[in-house]
């Protein structure tokens, strides 16, 4: 075998290893124990955040379904905080608190458009509860428990902040994108099992308010602000959690997919270079390097590898380009390649706008 067809032999051996050998080690972390005791009585008063941009299509819905909650509502304050919008959504929300006056609703109106993190901070500025939890406008809360279970895992004095597992809804991208999630899935429950993962989403994340407080807020340099903080409050030595009996149904574009993968990796990859692992503490630490490896390295090692070997030319060489081209009839190999080529379209567009305010999409 030549050199160039050992490089890339090497190289996809490599690429695809890592992550196989850090699913492997995974699917055993889900058989450990918590070693957490979620509280069901524990009833704080809660903050849940909603902030918004042109959302008036989903602003009354999504108030309703926070509404629908079977938590106390003399515990429960939302914070609708609306970024200039120009649909109307500020008024919709208006409109609706003034139907219900039995639920405390309080609609702030940013005079310009600044981003979701800095939206995040103006409710986190005069939030009353114990526990903040942020939710976008688009997703849904099929559980109506999902509040008490989300707060009961904070009830535990080793966890800091909690967040539910997702599934897509509708056809067509969602199909691709249920694919991806259920390993993702495995994935987020495993890193909490060992201690914490630093993957968090914004459908339903829950925080304790002081120690948001005490690491500053949410970032306002990077995306992903909802991972970040919660990573920073794992840093501070608390569990940050995904919840094993808690779901959200988010909403996948019908247009515009490639564009909504691309910029939620790009906010990711922000974060992973944020966060330095010598901050995590010895527990978390494998986890958020190799989360760090698996998001920022190991995809470029894949064109490197098709690149050596289809320089190489040789009969093994092209044997395995050929394996490869095959892989791609399997559903489980497209969205491995598919989730690669989207990390290095990420990390390109990076270098030219993190997009932490961008435009809105119809899903």
């Amino acid at each position: 075998m030549d050199l160039l067809t050992a490089l890339g032999a090497a190289l996809a051996a490599a690429h695809f290893g890592a992550p196989l050998a850090y699913y492997a080690a995974a699917r055993r972390w889900l058989k450990t124990p918590w070693r957490i005791k979620p509280d069901p009585a524990y009833l704080p008063a809660v903050t849940v955040a909603i902030p918004t941009y042109n959302e008036a299509r989903n602003i009354e819905e999504k108030l309703e379904d926070v509404y629908r909650q079977d938590y106390p509502r003399d515990r429960l304050e939302i914070i609708v905080v609306d970024s200039a919008s120009t649909d109307g959504t500020a008024e919709r929300a208006k409109r609706w608190a003034a139907a219900h006056p039995d639920a405390d609703v309080k609609v702030v109106e940013e005079p310009q458009r600044r981003g979701k993190a800095s939206a995040l901070n103006a409710a986190l500025a005069t939030a009353r509860g114990e526990v903040f939890v942020i939710t976008d406008a688009d997703c849904r809360w099929p559980q109506r428990d999902a509040l008490r279970r989300a707060v009961s895992w904070l009830a535990d004095p080793a966890v800091g902040a909690v967040t539910c597992l997702k599934k897509p809804t509708a056809d067509g991208p969602a199909t691709v994108e249920a694919g991806y999630r259920d390993r993702y899935n495995v994935l987020r429950l495993a890193e909490s099992k060992k201690w914490a993962t630093p993957i968090f989403h914004g459908e339903l994340a829950a925080y304790k308010t002081e120690l948001l407080r005490k690491i500053g807020g949410f970032p306002l340099d990077i995306g992903a602000d909802d991972s970040h903080t919660a990573t920073k409050i794992a840093a501070m030595g608390y569990r940050a959690v995904a919840a094993e009996d808690l779901w959200c149904v988010e909403a996948v574009p019908r247009n515009g997919y490639h564009r909504w993968r691309i910029r939620r990796a790009q906010h990711l990859l922000q974060h992973l270079l944020k966060m330095p692992a010598a901050e995590a503490p010895p527990p978390m630490r494998p986890i958020l390097l190799a989360e760090k490896y698996l998001h920022l390295a190991n995809p470029w090692l894949l064109p490197a590898a098709v690149a050596a070997l289809a320089t190489a030319a040789t009969p093994p060489a092209l044997a395995l380009l050929a394996a490869g081209a095959a892989a791609l009839a399997l559903r489980p190999y497209r969205t491995w390649a598919a989730a690669q080529l989207y990390l290095m379209a990420a990390a390109v567009r990076n270098l030219q706008d993190k997009e932490l305010i961008w435009d809105k999409q119809d899903k």
